[in-house]
């Protein structure tokens, strides 16, 4: 029988609470490639999509909650599951996999139409609701077991920092590629009817899918399975009861808070590409160089947040700076008229950095919730997840539901009405940045300005 001394625990402890080298952050961030790119694609495209093929605003809706609420009952699930037996990279390849056998599906012909014979529009509903669900059930598999690892790699509070900024870097990247291919695609394809329309966008999932699993690889190779929690298993300690997060203040504030964040970027991305086409009047390359802008200065911030040395108060800090920055930009996108459509430039500038500090930092409020209870990490990602997908999938619903209704919202002036697509883009995630930032102020964070900064800058 091996026995560990205090001294080994003690040596252990300081090796996994100094900061991370620049590729074990890099390794990490690129595991959710395959995840960023595809749920870019979904948000952006899946509505237009849908709609452009025939379907209504509301079963356009329809087959984006059925994803949803499969991807929000799984993150529970799952959570429970890789609390109790760890191995988070195994989750991360199986999650992985099925996404990418998946999603071109969702963008590709109803497969229960050719099966049946049939092209009504409730048997379309039907088909693409399936193949959305399942996609969705693999990426939430994929995304609980790679956020939840960030607490088992390390202690050191300014790397979980740049580890949850690192991934958010990644996800710039991934939103750009999707944005270039989809530039390229539909540059170069010119759609006539519907089946033109299904090969444009089947294209873009297949060339999504292969950038995706590349990184996904590049993620299998270059990061280890977190020591920490299998530690934890070796010395038996108990798990810590689901029960055991719901007596804490700190958790239905950071619960509220991510939520919010969640409904602001998917929200806002969901009704992007239909706003500066039918609102603003934009050309069709809209669709992709706005979005372009937004990932761009969303990439730069997250990249510089990497070099900060965290504590609780800059946290709050930072992401106080980006609801308010979504609130001016809200306000913006509300009242801008046709005529002025070229400011939509500038407003994606300051919507871009918005997301980035608003995403990095309510990511990491959650690890900071966590700390050191490594066995119900995976819990907290899972549950919180499970309320962020519910929620942006109903909201997306509701809004739809009123798509195609002119002025639902009454006029704001002689030349803008607030239609859907206006209040979807600007309201909301105003409303929903004023609100998150109201509960970040009342935040009791854990003090860790005595964290070091990381062992290798990323920007050196």
């Amino acid at each position: 029988m091996v026995h560990h001394s205090v001294g080994d625990e003690s040596s252990e402890e300081t090796q996994y609470a100094g900061p991370l080298g620049r590729l074990a952050t890099l390794s990490y961030g690129a595991g959710h490639m395959l995840n960023d790119i595809t749920s870019a694609c979904w948000f952006t495209y899946l509505l237009l999509f849908l709609t452009d093929i025939g379907l209504s605003p509301r079963d356009a809706a329809i087959v984006m909650l059925s994803g949803q609420v499969a991807d929000g009952f799984t993150t529970i699930f799952v959570g429970e599951l890789i609390d109790r037996f760890g191995h988070f990279k195994l989750w991360h390849a199986g999650g992985s996999f099925l996404v990418a056998v998946s999603f071109s599906s969702v963008f590709g012909s109803c497969l229960p139409c050719k099966v049946m014979g049939s092209n009504s529009l409730a048997l379309q509903t039907i088909g693409y609701s399936t193949f959305a669900a399942i996609f969705n059930v693999g990426w939430a598999v994929t995304q609980v077991s790679h956020m939840s690892m960030v607490n088992c790699i390390t202690l050191n509070p300014t790397s979980r920092v740049a580890l949850a900024s690192c991934r958010n870097a990644f996800t710039m990247v991934a939103n750009l590629s999707l944005y270039a291919v989809a530039l390229c695609v539909f540059s170069l394809y010119s759609s006539k009817d519907t089946v033109d329309i299904k090969i444009q966008y089947r294209w873009i999932a297949y060339l999504s899918i292969f950038m995706g699993c590349c990184f996904v690889v590049l993620f299998l190779v270059g990061t280890k399975e977190p020591q920490l929690k299998l530690q934890i298993q070796c010395k038996k300690v108990s798990s810590i009861s689901w029960t055991h997060w719901f007596k804490k203040i700190l958790y239905y504030q950071v619960a509220l808070v991510y939520t919010l964040t969640r409904l602001v970027t998917n929200v806002s991305q969901a009704l992007l590409a239909s706003y500066v086409t039918n609102e603003l009047g934009m050309g069709q390359s809209s669709k992709a160089l706005v979005p372009a802008i937004i990932y761009i200065c969303s990439f730069l911030v997250s990249v510089i947040l990497q070099e900060i040395r965290w504590s609780g108060w800059h946290l709050k800090a930072f992401f106080n700076a980006g609801a308010i920055l979504w609130m001016f930009s809200g306000a913006g996108v509300s009242v801008l008229p046709d005529s002025m459509r070229n400011l939509m430039y500038i407003l994606s500038i300051a919507i871009g950095a918005a997301n980035a500090l608003m995403t990095v930092t309510g990511i990491s409020m959650e690890s900071m919730l966590v700390g050191e209870n490594l066995n119900g990490c995976a819990f907290v990602y899972g549950s919180l997840s499970f309320v962020d997908k519910l929620s942006c999938g109903l909201a997306l619903y509701v809004l739809e539901s009123y798509q195609g209704s002119p002025d639902v919202m009454g006029n704001l002036g002689s030349n803008v009405s607030h239609s859907v697509n206006r209040y979807g883009l600007g309201v909301i995630p105003a409303t929903c940045a004023f609100l998150s930032a109201v509960i970040t102020y009342t935040m009791k964070l854990p003090d860790t300005t005595s964290s070091s900064t990381l062992a290798e800058p990323l920007l050196a």
